[in-house]
């Protein structure tokens, strides 16, 4: 079901390059250096708020996207969310207070909000809804009565068939007639409403649904007629609506883009990926949304997703360093049931833990958000490929990326245009010297990459670590450690001090698997310390099996920053 889901947000980067053949698009408008955006599924609004302030705004995402706020069925499923009830501010996400104050807070860290919207059709029950609104099937007191409905009310069943697709119900939901004068002044009332809060655009769900002249209609009503919208448009071959129809309006979703990544980076090889983008016959490139994997997709197994691991990780590197599109960071959680809501009420107490995933903070992930940022405007330079998996590639004399997506280390003399002098691979935490020719020597272990870019110098130094320059820890211990484990197992490490819970294992530091079977994390302690540790497991009951041996000792050393690589001791 098309119900969900998002692209990203405005200017696109890319023009020709050398030695390779990429798209030059118009710069998008609104533009903006900083075109990331952070979808954060399910996340409630306090929790945004307070991730806008800690993550967002220092990793330098551009966005965020925020779940429907606006007033739904009951029910803990996630896709009580695109069941409308009313307008009206009040979910299980936070009321209006909280809403206007996480926008508040947002804007302050330096993050625009996007949030979802569902104007295509309303709830296919009855009851009593978030916000203590009663409702029936066609019926939505003070909101719609059933005139306001499309006179189809049976199923969509011939994609091929505009009229169909536009006009009949997207699996049982009522369908709204937004080319009545009544829906049209509702919905753009809404909008405007949520423009009044200060929201920065919206995501229009299942947009392909609405004839392009209505929501053409409905945007001239708004209060900034200019404000960025970005359209869940699916396209399929047969289909008589096409994305590309909807460009006047907004940005497309190129879903395409995540279907082909998937393939390409699951059975296919890297090295076709030298001139991804509109040459594969996607969108243009300042008019695309794009996204590695959704909170719909992701369910359908269409895309890949955490569960993929490494590979996930890899196409979320590659998305953020190539210029096309402006790209979508899903932040969701841990599911085994596909209706599952957010777990833990959709309160997100810290990261990677209740079964949050987290995935625009992770270290690969976020640290590519301020390569991208660096990167802005720059063609692509310098490819290369071994014909199989392994690729690279700069972004003129701003930024380098190397990716190994196979099961074997690569070790060789990279050719960079990037200026000579000392840099920090935000991927690991380590020193890479770029010599006078452009050139520096590295090893890249399987399934891993590296990422230079001229914010990001000595690891450790000032000009380097976290924020919106680099991805490591200024001062500290990075850990690392190889272990398998079974479902609900995690890895945490525990140690000597109390940055490491001192042994504590209730205490101990949960590591990112983002990169699985390798789990991460970065740990500030002073220079100079000395300390012992050692990993454990934990299952979902909380029962603890320690890695066997000896504790391991380490030393940070005077430069600020270490960085470990270890494997676990069965």
């Amino acid at each position: 079901m098309a119900r969900k889901s998002v692209a990203a947000a405005l200017a696109v980067l890319a023009g020709a390059a050398a030695a390779v053949t990429v798209p030059a698009p118009a710069q998008a408008a609104p533009s903006g250096d900083k075109d990331v955006t952070a979808v954060m599924f399910e996340w409630n609004f306090a929790s945004v708020a307070k991730e806008c302030t800690d993550t967002l705004g220092p990793a330098g995402y551009g966005y965020v996207q925020v779940s429907p706020p606006n007033e739904r069925v009951q029910g803990s499923q996630w896709w009580t969310a695109y069941q409308p009830v009313s307008y009206k501010i009040a979910t299980r996400l936070g009321d209006r207070a909280a809403f206007k104050s996480m926008i508040d807070t947002c804007h302050a860290a330096g993050v625009k909000v996007v949030t979802d919207t569902v104007i295509n059709h309303m709830a296919n029950s009855s009851g009593t809804g978030t916000g203590g609104s009663s409702y029936s099937k066609y019926d939505y007191p003070g909101t719609y009565s059933s005139a306001d409905m499309d006179d189809c009310t049976t199923d969509i069943n011939n994609y091929a068939d505009r009229w169909n697709v536009q006009h009949c119900e997207l699996s049982g939901l009522p369908d709204l007639d937004t080319g009545e004068e009544n829906v049209r002044k509702t919905i753009a009332g809404y909008l405007n409403d949520l423009l009044s809060l200060g929201v920065d655009g919206f995501r229009v769900d299942a947009a392909k649904h609405i004839a392009v002249e209505d929501l053409e209609n409905i945007k001239s009503r708004l209060t900034d007629p200019n404000a960025y919208m970005k359209l869940e448009t699916i396209g399929a071959s047969g289909e008589a609506v096409r994305p590309s129809e909807y460009e006047a309006v907004g940005d497309p979703q190129e879903f395409t883009y995540a279907y082909d990544l998937k393939r390409v980076f699951g059975s296919e090889k890297l090295s076709y990926l030298k001139n991804f983008g509109e040459a594969w016959g996607y969108l243009p490139s300042n008019k695309a949304s794009v996204f590695v994997t959704n909170h719909d997709t992701e369910r359908g197994g269409t895309t890949l997703t955490y569960k993929d691991g490494a590979t996930y990780t890899l196409a979320q590197i590659f998305s953020l360093a190539w210029p096309y599109g402006s790209p979508d960071v899903h932040s969701g959680y841990e599911f085994t049931d596909t209706a599952a809501g957010g777990p833990n009420s959709r309160q997100v107490n810290a990261c990677y833990t209740d079964g949050w995933k987290c995935q625009h903070a992770w270290r690969e992930v976020a640290s590519m958000v301020a390569w991208r940022n660096t990167a802005h405007g720059e063609a692509v330079t310098d490819w290369w490929d071994n014909g199989g998996n392994q690729i690279a590639f700069g972004r003129g004399a701003k930024a380098y990326v190397a990716i190994n997506h196979e099961s074997s280390s690569l070790t060789r003399t990279f050719q960079t245009s990037l200026p000579a002098g000392d840099y920090c691979d935000v991927q690991s935490g380590k020193g890479v010297t770029v010599n006078s020719s452009g050139q520096f020597t590295a090893t890249l272990g399987a399934n891993t990459a590296l990422a230079l870019q001229v914010g990001a110098k000595t690891c450790g130094g000032s000009d380097s670590g976290g924020g919106s320059d680099g991805g490591a820890v200024a001062t500290g211990a990075s850990f690392s450690v190889n272990a398998t484990t079974n479902w609900g197992e995690n890895i945490y490490v525990t140690g000597n001090k109390a940055a490491l819970g001192n042994w504590n294992t209730a205490d101990a530091l949960k590591l990112d698997p983002a990169a699985y079977p390798v789990w991460k994390l970065d740990v500030a302690l002073p220079a100079g310390t000395s300390f012992e540790y050692k990993y454990l497991r934990k299952d979902a009951d909380g029962n603890v099996t320690w890695e066997s041996g000896a504790n391991r000792t380490a030393t940070v050393g005077s430069s600020g920053l270490l960085t470990l690589s270890d494997t676990w001791r069965s």
